[in-house]
């Protein structure tokens, strides 16, 4: 993902929304009444500013829908990677400037960094019932999809026959001569899913020392988006891709014939992109309100349907759901990164450059 700022007015809700926001800004079913002062206060804020790690284009349909439901509430959407989300989180805040009212990234320990620190409001959601328990942190910070960390090669220059089913197939595999300056995976320094993912490796992977040393053995090539890994791997510039963002891979290969996906067997970590609201935010009410919606089975549909970043509700129907992942990978074999500071282990600052400096030592030699 690159830096860019959309701001989405739907300008057509907002010229009539004078005549239409008492019929469509109705308390949802089954919340209490008292809810609609919520939806009063976030009309007179009228504005939403979420700084987020998904794709525009992922999240365009969510803000389409949500001002369908709520108009005269213009959502300014910073799309950003995950690292930057938190730096510029982080450096506005310290500076007393305005920034965001929601904070939503894929990069889930930087997340709970945030939150565990006091930077997020505790708010019970309404929603909260639909969601898995390990999708919930102390009412405060929630996990809102269900994502693998996929193998992702190129159909055309990868026999079949080659094509890895475990990590450990994986690290045999990108050892051979036909892959050395072929594989690809995150930037574990600036990208901080790609560091999240490949310290979450290190918990769950017995043989993760060989795993690093065979990325060595390959020279891999890091980047810092899932679209440049994905977009060389269709070329053929590179092979094949580890801990690729399984949301946009398998969406992609569904129009890209270059493109297989594998969801290893032996374990399949899964993502949940964890958003929380700040304590400080500005328009606090329609923070709310975008909470609860991206939460509800409504807003969750349009995740799987539309934004296709896998629902996390099991309740929910549609193309990319948690329900269906699980039945394909296994349950036994769903590794769910949980939303607790328990991710927070390699955050330290010793522990960070410690594992950093063994990735460099291993998977970095060249």
């Amino acid at each position: 993902m690159t830096l860019s700022t959309a701001i989405i007015r739907a300008a057509a809700a907002t010229v009539l929304a004078g005549a239409t926001l008492g019929a469509a800004a109705q308390v949802p079913a089954g919340y209490p009444a008292d809810y609609q002062k919520t939806i009063d206060a976030a009309k007179k804020e009228g504005k939403l500013v979420i700084y987020a790690a998904t794709d525009s284009k992922a999240a365009q349909p969510l803000i389409k829908d949500f001002n369908a439901l709520y108009p005269g509430i213009t959502v300014e959407y910073n799309d950003m990677n995950s690292t930057e989300v938190y730096n510029r989180f982080i450096s506005e805040s310290a500076a007393g400037g305005n920034t965001a009212d929601i904070m939503w990234s894929s990069a889930m320990d930087l997340q709970m960094r945030l939150a565990s620190d006091g930077y997020a409001l505790q708010y019970k959601s309404q929603e909260t019932k639909g969601l898995p328990a390990w999708a919930i942190w102390n009412d405060t910070a929630y996990g809102t999809t269900f994502e693998p960390a996929a193998i992702v090669y190129n159909k055309r220059l990868v026999d079949p026959k080659e094509v890895p089913q475990t990590h450990a197939e994986f690290a045999k595999l990108i050892t051979a001569e036909k892959f050395k300056d072929k594989v690809t995976t995150y930037d574990i320094e600036k990208s901080g899913v790609g560091f999240m993912f490949m310290t979450q490796d290190a918990r769950e992977h017995p043989q993760f020392l060989a795993l690093e040393n065979a990325f060595g053995s390959a020279r891999v090539r890091v980047q810092s988006s899932t679209g440049t890994m994905l977009e060389r791997i269709s070329s053929g510039e590179n092979l094949i891709g580890y801990n690729v963002l399984g949301s946009y891979a398998l969406v992609r290969a569904k129009t890209d014939p270059s493109l297989g996906v594998v969801l290893p067997k032996d374990y399949t970590l899964i993502l949940s992109r964890v958003q929380f609201i700040n304590k400080a935010a500005k328009n606090l009410n329609a923070a709310k309100l975008w909470m609860d919606y991206l939460l509800s089975h409504r807003g969750q549909t349009i995740i799987a349907n539309d934004s296709k970043l896998f629902a996390i509700r099991a309740d929910v129907k549609g193309e990319t759901t948690s329900s269906d992942l699980i039945k394909v990978i296994g349950a036994n074999n769903v590794k769910p990164v949980p939303v607790s500071p328990i991710v927070l282990q390699f955050l330290g600052p010793a522990k960070r450059m410690a594992f950093l400096k063994q990735w460099k030592e291993t998977a970095g030699k060249k």
